[in-house]
């Protein structure tokens, strides 16, 4: 059995955290694991299985005998530690935007493109929290009828913007008075804004599902707004398909897809919600129709934990991957 070395840069932070809670839940087995942030948070102790481990300072020795090193720690942070970390011999899975877009770096999803995934040192990159949802969706229609278009309208908690954004809304919600630009409680809010006209988060989720799903010329239009909830992605998808749509055919493919939860009771008001998918892993699509306004048209309602398969066990999962993959080379 591998039992590898693990390091969590950006220990401390939500995604940090929700990977150790991951890591326990799924059982994996490691040699040693090694706890990193920035000077600030250096010195916190995190109990691990009953286990106190103390928090280092990350810098660029933190990576000496390290077999994995999970990154939540900032693009910047990433650009800077994530090629010291290869040196060292580690794979590095990266949840900053800092390498996605890099052409010799694989961008993962493993129920889309595990076998994207490498075995030797080097950079994997975990996409952003709604694209990752979208494509573990898109990817079972797509091998059936073939997409042609995507248009995709997200309803995104406020803690995709880390734990700053949490504190941000409960201090809103304390105090409505507080003016700090564009408010949040009670709101809603668009990313940063690019000289394309597109959000940040919009550029993306449009440029990681055509890299994921290998659709490079792939026509997706997608809205990224941010509401007033602390956890959980919604989306809104419409999209066009080559072929005729089989609409009981893609809810048994549906049923069958690992990571995917179906339901089908709109006609007894029940649907999934942010709620519905807190501290949970699988995606969760209902809300599926047929839908006219394309020729092979189908629309559906698809929800998931941003903090948990949105990022964190996305990471774990390709982790596993790495673990399974080298423990069968044994």
């Amino acid at each position: 059995m591998y039992l590898p070395n693990i390091a969590i840069a950006g220990a401390t932070g939500l995604v940090g955290r929700t990977m150790l809670d991951i890591l326990k839940e799924k059982k994996i087995r490691y040699s040693s694991i090694r706890l990193l942030a920035s000077s600030r948070s250096a010195g916190q102790h995190i109990n691990i299985n009953d286990e106190q481990h103390t928090v280092q300072e990350l810098n660029k020795d933190s990576f000496q005998d390290i077999d994995i090193a999970l990154f939540s720690c900032g693009g910047d942070t990433s650009k800077k530690y994530a090629p010291i970390a290869v040196q060292s011999g580690a794979i590095v899975i990266d949840n900053s935007s800092a390498w996605r877009m890099h052409p010799n770096v694989p961008l993962v999803v493993p129920e889309v493109n595990s076998s994207s995934i490498p075995s030797e040192a080097g950079i994997i990159a975990n996409p952003n929290c709604s694209t990752i949802q979208l494509v573990v969706a898109l990817r079972p229609i797509h091998a059936l009828f073939g997409l042609k278009k995507v248009i995709c309208s997200t309803y995104q908690s406020i803690s995709g913007a880390g734990q700053s954004g949490v504190d941000r809304l409960q201090a809103e919600l304390q105090d409505p008075s507080l003016n700090k630009g564009k408010r949040i409680a009670f709101s809603t809010l668009f990313h940063q804004y690019q000289s394309n006209g597109r959000t940040d988060e919009e550029n993306k989720m449009l440029n990681e599902t055509r890299k994921i799903m290998d659709i490079p010329e792939l026509d997706i239009s997608v809205t990224c707004v941010r509401l007033p909830i602390l956890g959980g992605h919604a989306e809104s998808i419409w999209l066009e398909t080559e072929k005729p749509i089989e609409i009981e055919l893609l809810k048994r493919k549906f049923d069958e897809e690992e990571g995917i939860v179906f339901s089908d009771n709109f006609h007894s008001n029940e649907y999934p919600t942010p709620e519905t998918a807190a501290g949970q892993d699988p995606v969760f699509i209902s809300r599926l129709k047929t839908d006219p306004v394309f020729t092979n048209g189908l629309s559906m309602w698809v929800v998931a934990d941003n903090l948990r398969k949105g990022a964190a066990t996305n990471a774990v999962q390709i982790a596993e991957n790495i673990i399974s993959n080298r423990t069968s080379t044994l």
